[in-house]
């Protein structure tokens, strides 16, 4: 039995009898979008750190080669991540309102 309040009104209901419907699919291509925001940005700096790499002569040729050959794997990872999930590179790039785009747009 549930105690009434004053002026015969019943209690609000309490959060157990609310149910909160999820859409897990969103959920799941939300979570990923996230992941691989991450992983795109770590993609990029590693890209640029490469880049200064090689500018300043710091690497042998088979080192900058192999540098090469993995980043363009990550890419087509990426690609091939972002295709199965229906998200674009531009969905990966979050907004961060006065600071601007997460990620420099040079795609």
């Amino acid at each position: 039995m549930t105690e009434q309040q004053p002026g015969g009104t019943d209690p609000p209901p309490t959060g157990s009898g609310r149910r909160v419907e999820i859409d897990k699919d969103a959920v799941r291509r939300d979570l990923m979008k996230l992941v691989l925001t991450i992983v795109e940005l770590l993609r990029q700096l590693m890209e640029r750190q490469a880049i200064r790499r090689v500018d300043q002569g710091d690497l042998t040729e088979t080192e900058e080669e192999d540098l090469g050959t993995s980043l363009m794997l990550l890419q087509e990872a990426m690609d091939e991540l972002t295709e199965q999930f229906g998200l674009t590179a531009e969905d990966l790039n979050i907004d961060l309102g006065p600071l601007g785009p997460l990620l420099p747009r040079h795609r």
